[in-house]
C-alpha cells in the first residue's frame, strides 16, 4: 500500500496531478481542496495517499491532510458511493463543512455538490453519523463552534439578508463569538454597510 509521496509538482491537469518521486511520475487524482493548496509546478510536495486496487486498474488518491484521506474512506465505505462522488464531495466542501452537515444532518448542503442528488445526501448523512465522529475525532472540535456559526448564518438568512452579506459579515466576526451575540454583532455590522 502507498500511503505518503513526497516529490515534485510535475503537472496539474484537474482533478489529476503528476509528482515525480524518485525520477519516477505518479498520476494521483486529488479533491480541488487539495489542488487549490498544491505549490507552483516544479515545487516539493508531500502527500497523504489512498491506493484503489480493482479489475480495471490501480488508482491512486492524494490528499493535502489526513483528516481528507480518512473521511474519503469513510465516503467509499458507503454502498453506492464511489471514488469519484467522494472526491467530489470533498472538493465540494471542506472536512469540517462536512462533518457538520452530518452532524447537524443537513442534506441541503450536500445536494448543492454537483452528482449529489436528494436521496444519496440522506443516505449519505445517515450511514456517516455514527463513523464520522469515530474516525474524525479532530473535526468533533470544530463542528461545535461551526454549529453557532452556522446558527448565525441562519438566523441571518431568515432575517432577509442573502447568502454573500450573511457570510460576509461572519467573517468580521471572532472565531469564538457565540450565537446571540454574534447575531447582534452581524445584524449591526450589515447595518453599517
Amino acid at each position: 500500500m502507498i500511503g505518503r509521496l513526497a516529490g515534485t509538482l510535475l503537472a496539474k491537469t484537474p482533478p489529476q496531478i503528476l509528482l515525480d518521486v524518485g525520477g519516477v511520475g505518479y498520476e494521483l487524482e486529488v479533491p480541488m481542496s487539495t489542488l487549490y493548496n498544491l505549490p507552483a509546478l516544479g515545487e516539493r510536495v508531500v502527500l497523504v495517499t489512498h491506493l484503489a486496487v480493482r479489475e480495471d486498474g490501480h488508482f491512486l488518491y492524494g490528499f493535502a491532510t489526513e483528516e481528507e484521506r480518512s473521511a474519503f474512506r469513510q465516503l467509499l465505505k458507503i454502498s453506492g458511493i464511489g471514488a469519484r462522488t467522494a472526491l467530489a464531495v470533498l472538493s465540494g466542501m471542506s472536512v469540517a463543512d462536512l462533518a457538520s452537515a452530518v452532524a447537524l444532518q443537513e442534506s441541503g448542503r450536500l445536494v448543492k455538490i454537483p452528482g449529489i442528488g436528494k436521496k444519496t445526501a440522506e443516505r449519505l448523512l445517515l450511514e456517516l453519523k455514527d463513523r464520522f465522529a469515530k474516525a474524525l475525532p479532530s473535526v468533533a472540535g470544530a463542528v461545535v463552534q461551526h454549529d453557532a456559526q452556522s446558527d448565525i448564518v441562519h438566523a441571518l438568512l431568515s432575517l432577509g439578508y442573502n447568502e454573500k452579506e450573511a457570510m460576509a459579515a461572519l467573517r468580521q466576526l471572532p472565531p469564538e463569538t457565540g450565537v446571540t451575540e454574534g447575531i447582534r454583532a452581524a445584524l449591526k455590522l450589515l447595518s453599517k454597510a
